[in-house]
């Protein structure tokens, strides 16, 4: 159990160190070429994990924790640079929605790729996991740097488009080559923590993290320690809580976007989607109490929709982050959101051991919600863009 969730970590902890020097990268070379390099790297490393059972068994757990390592060394510029596409193509009414699609396709990769996945090991081996996840990156990566351009370079958006994106508030020219040299003054990262809104929005992800990280890592072994279910069964029921997240994912950002539409102000439409399903999320603490699996299922399920319903940092994060360093507000915010994605396997991996059930993990996770509620309600205050105190060239 330990050995597991410090493979797991591997990816965290890379991921983290990475964070501050990729959103440096993005706001020095841009979102599509950054993002390029990181799809290719990462489906090159991924496709190298199918390979380490011909090693030896130590060998074999060093390697994947390296793989893991690089992996998330890849794969840290990939949500800030979501954060920069959204702000730069879509008007602050539309922004919540476009942010949870980018957000919620976590969900539904899971509720797609469980099932397949799960009979692969089953059927095949689970190095066929890593093999067909690294081909299907590569196709990725050719579709991404085919089809997806900055607004100004694109050949599909009109003058009229980018006009009405750029008075909704959608930072439209930010990868322009008169600013691609232009990389962040890094006496701003002082400014952003020490802002209550900022911090509060920075802690606020690394507790809804956690939820994520549980379901990421741990609860299909749960499933199966706990709940006795076979490796196969767990390949579909997992997909069912993954597929609630991604239609909770989406819910909330539809919401958050018709509450600003429809008069309310930028803090509470943010703010309302979060509360309700970090409650939800909450929820799955009630696991503990029941060993019916078709009720344990639905109770996650109703979680990880909360989860998905609440997750709107990221449009928060637009909607805030000062424009000359969204990428660098970004990728802060990524460093405190994937501060769990450490913590979380490391600290179930000990609680599972040493009280050897998943109860005390379920609480934890679940306080975890609340906590992330917590922050939102009582340390963020307005949700309004943080204005930088300019520093000399």
């Amino acid at each position: 159990m330990v050995n597991l969730g410090q493979i797991f970590s591997a990816f965290g902890i890379a991921y983290l160190l990475m964070q501050v020097p990729g959103g440096w990268l993005l706001d020095k070379f841009g979102s599509v070429k950054v993002y390029s390099y990181s799809l290719f790297f990462w489906s090159l490393f991924t496709l190298l994990q199918g390979f380490v059972g011909a090693l030896s068994i130590p060998m074999a757990i060093f390697s994947l924790f390296m793989l893991q390592f690089l992996l998330g060394f890849a794969e840290a510029p990939a949500f800030p640079a979501n954060a920069r596409i959204v702000a730069a193509w879509f008007p602050a009414k539309e922004r919540a929605t476009a942010s949870s699609i980018f957000n919620a396709a976590q969900y539904f990769s899971l509720a797609i790729f469980s099932p397949f996945l799960g009979w692969l090991v089953y059927a095949w081996s689970w190095k066929h996991v890593f093999t067909v996840m690294g081909i299907i990156g590569f196709i990725l990566t050719f579709l991404w740097i085919k089809f997806v351009h900055n607004p100004f370079e694109s050949p599909y958006a009109n003058r009229a488009e980018l006009d009405y994106i750029e008075q909704g508030g959608g930072v439209v020219n930010m990868d322009q080559k008169k600013n691609a040299n232009n990389g962040p003054k890094w006496n701003y990262v002082k400014q952003l923590l020490t802002s209550r809104m900022m911090l509060g929005i920075f802690f606020g992800q690394y507790f809804l993290n956690t939820i994520t990280w549980f379901f990421l890592t741990w609860f299909p072994i749960y499933l199966v320690q706990e709940k006795g279910m076979s490796i196969l069964k767990v390949g579909i029921i997992a997909s069912i809580p993954a597929l609630c997240g991604f239609v909770g994912g989406i819910s909330g950002g539809v919401v958050s976007d018709f509450l600003l539409k429809r008069g309310f102000s930028l803090t509470f439409a943010r703010k309302a989607p979060i509360v309700f399903g970090m409650l939800l999320a909450s929820s799955m603490i009630l696991c503990n109490y029941t060993n019916d699996t078709v009720l344990v299922v639905a109770l996650m399920a109703l979680a990880f929709f909360g989860k998905g319903f609440g997750a709107l940092g990221w449009p928060v994060i637009a909607d805030t982050a000062p424009k000359e360093v969204i990428g660098l507000c970004g990728a802060i915010f990524n460093v405190f959101g994937n501060i769990a994605s450490i913590v979380t396997p490391l600290l179930i991996g000990y609680l599972v051991k040493n009280l050897h059930s998943f109860n005390s993990a379920l609480i934890f996770v679940g306080c975890s919600a609340i906590m992330s509620m917590l922050c939102y309600l009582l340390v963020v205050g307005k949700i309004q863009r943080l204005e930088l105190k300019k520093v000399p060239e």
